[in-house]
Order: C-alpha cells, then structure tokens, then sequence
C-alpha cells in the first residue's frame, strides 16, 4: 500500500472528502501514526549501523541525526572489539571527575544532549566506534507513490492507527474511535508478536513452535 492508497482509504472509511479531510491533515495524520507505531514497535527493517572516529582526548560523539534508540555500542582500537556500557551523565561526572587529564579504553557513554553521546574514561588513543541503532525512517506522507515496511507488511496496523487520529479529528463518534483503537492494538500485537517473536527465532536453535493439542484417551 502506498501513500496515495493510504490517503484514499482514510476518506473512503470516514466518508469524508478532501474538503473535510485535507492533503495536509491526512499527511500529518500519516506522520503522527508512523511515529506512534515507532514508538511502540522495535521493526528489524529499522535496524542501522554508522561507524564514527574517536580521536584522541575528545570524549563527545556526535550521534546519527535519525536514531530514535540505541541497541549496542562497541569500539575497535588494533583488531580487538569492546562493547561499552550506557551509564548517565551524573556516573560520569564520579567515575571521572577529571576527563580533561585522566585518559583511558572508554568503557561507558551517556547521552550527553540530543545530539552528542559523551565516553568515559576519555581516549588515550584512536578509536572507531560503531552504533548499532534503530532508525527513525522517511515518512510515506511524502509523495503518492511512497511505501515503507510497515506500509507494505503491516497494512492493517497503519490503516487502523490512521484511522483513529483521523476520527479523532473530526471529533467522530466515540464508538468508532474505540472501534479502531481495538483494531489498532489488534494488529500491534500480532505485528509485534512476528517482530520481536518469531522473526528471532531458529529453528534449529528454538525448536519449531507447537501448539499443545489435547487428544482423548483411546481407552475412554
């Protein structure tokens, strides 16, 4: 489903026209809905990596503009790997009081503002760091033709959430809000349940998944 279809569909099921429903409020509907869903769902298809250089005595990273939330963060320095842990900044601030003279192998970053992640203890060499993260992606709302994952895989759960904002909007009926809220929270929970469930599982590794059966005793 793409854009055009989305935006189609929200008019044809609250029967209300471009007159009611305008471009740009079915647009900002889109956007409040794709960002709810982000929110709530961690999506494998938003699963990024970016790789930034430490330099020496510099203890701020400057974190990738479209990171919604972190997953790993590891350092390489001469072929070896180090996985850092998230403290915040007030652990910092103790574990090195002194991070203009005390360098050292990073082994702690904090959100330092939006933007900038800061390491502790300070490098003492050159050191690359990868982020692993969930990404904020492009909004469909921004051509007719658009499409995402979660537009062609979970059509159900964009649909509905749409849905919900739009009647909230047009102050609707609070049955049909509630209608479509259940629907909504329907389709996260399965969406959710492929995501997070049975996309990270192996069936070598986990087993196939059973459902338990109840039979009836031959002899009964």
């Amino acid at each position: 489903m793409n854009y055009g279809q989305l935006r189609d569909q929200i008019r044809n099921y609250t029967e209300v026209d471009s007159n009611g429903l305008s471009d740009s409020t079915v647009a900002q509907i889109t956007v409040n809905t794709e960002n709810r869903i982000y929110r709530e769902l961690n999506i494998d298809s938003f699963r990024a990596y970016a790789t930034a250089a430490m330099s020496t005595g510099n203890r701020y990273v400057t974190v990738p503009a479209n990171l919604r939330n972190i997953r790993y963060v590891q350092i390489t320095s001469g072929g070896e790997q180090t996985y850092l842990e998230q403290k915040d900044t007030s652990f910092m601030a103790e574990f090195d009081p002194t991070p203009s003279t005390t360098y050292g192998t990073p082994r702690y970053y904090a959100n330092w503002d939006e933007v900038t992640w800061v390491v502790a203890p300070t490098p003492d060499t050159n050191y690359n760091i990868t982020m692993a993260y969930y990404a904020q992606p492009a909004s469909i709302s921004s051509s007719a033709t658009s499409t995402s994952y979660v537009s062609t895989y979970a059509e159900d759960l964009l649909l509905y959430g749409c849905l919900t904002e739009a009647y909230k909007y047009l102050k609707g009926p609070a049955d049909m809000i509630q209608l479509y809220e259940q629907s909504y929270q329907t389709a996260r929970e399965s969406f959710g349940v492929e995501q997070t469930g049975r996309r990270r599982r192996d069936e070598y590794v986990d087993g196939v998944v059973r459902v338990p059966l109840q039979s009836v005793d031959p002899s009964k």
